[in-house]
């Protein structure tokens, strides 16, 4: 190109990898303990969207969670990725957090919170902590009318504080994942209250008619599906032991059947509050 040198060009390009650079130092200088308190207070972090502009993110209302018909209440579209300080690794899935973006990140922001949960992950974070939102939850964000607008920014500086989840009418679900067999099984939990999350699973067998007594844990196998693999057939019915990352224990009593089925749901009758 015409007036420019070849110096000033890598001069350019060094500037533009320090840029880059900068990028991904703040994206994995992590602090998930600040994400995932709750006296934090509002924290800074990026937001994108993904997925159809009324959607909630994954074509197949899923997401690295495990989570299925993330489109469907209590969920109800309002869903996001998180990065590694969110997602950790897992042990975030579920959580639940306030978003909001003022006037000052974009003239279309409404600066009113609204509530997301965690059931995606985020591979390739732009901030220390990035929200990769659904459709839904990004325009969620905007003033009345004015969502398609703030959805065209396409990325914006936001705010966020983690928040106790509410699902009204839900109990704890436990769905034994397809592929499950006497020696392999795999269970998503789903729709736990307050913390959302699951950081510990165990799992009580039936043997001779009679609960064992002894509770065995089961290891997280991505998201929020936890397995337990074993040389002798599992004897149901079974019961679950989940407990928070805030500490709190949970013990749903024969929940799972001993004529269980894989891709199947079994309602428990307990809740966090």
């Amino acid at each position: 190109m015409a007036g420019i040198s070849t110096n000033d060009i890598a001069i350019v390009l060094v500037a533009l990898l320090s840029v880059l650079v900068t990028s991904v130092r703040s994206a994995a200088n992590y602090d998930t303990s600040a994400a995932r308190s709750y006296n934090s207070g509002w924290l800074p972090a990026k937001a994108t969207w993904y997925g159809a502009p009324t959607g909630a993110g994954p074509n197949d209302n899923g997401g690295a969670c495990g989570f299925k018909n993330v489109n469907q209440y209590p969920f109800s579209s309002m869903t996001s990725c998180g990065n590694e300080p969110l997602f950790d690794g897992g042990a975030g899935c579920g959580s639940c957090y306030e978003i909001r973006c003022v006037a000052a990140n974009n003239p279309s922001c409404s600066g009113q919170p609204r509530r997301v949960v965690i059931t995606d992950m985020n591979y390739y974070p732009v901030a220390r902590y990035h929200f990769d939102l659904s459709g839904t939850a990004f325009g969620a964000m905007a003033k009345n009318g004015l969502n398609d607008k703030l959805r065209h920014a396409g990325i914006i500086d936001m705010q966020f504080r983690r928040v106790r989840c509410n699902f009204p009418g839900m109990k704890v679900t436990f769905h034994v994942q397809r592929g499950s067999n006497p020696n392999y099984l795999a269970v998503l939990v789903e729709y736990a209250n307050v913390d959302g999350t699951v950081v510990r699973m165990e799992l009580m067998q039936t043997r001779n008619g009679r609960p064992t007594g002894s509770w065995e844990p089961m290891r997280r196998s991505w998201g929020s599906i936890w397995r337990m693999d074993t040389s002798r057939p599992l004897q149901g019915p079974f019961s679950m032991r989940i407990t928070s990352d805030s500490g709190k224990t949970l013990v749903a009593n024969n929940v799972i059947p001993a004529y269980w089925r894989p891709d199947k749901a079994y309602w428990s009758n307990v809740q966090f509050y």
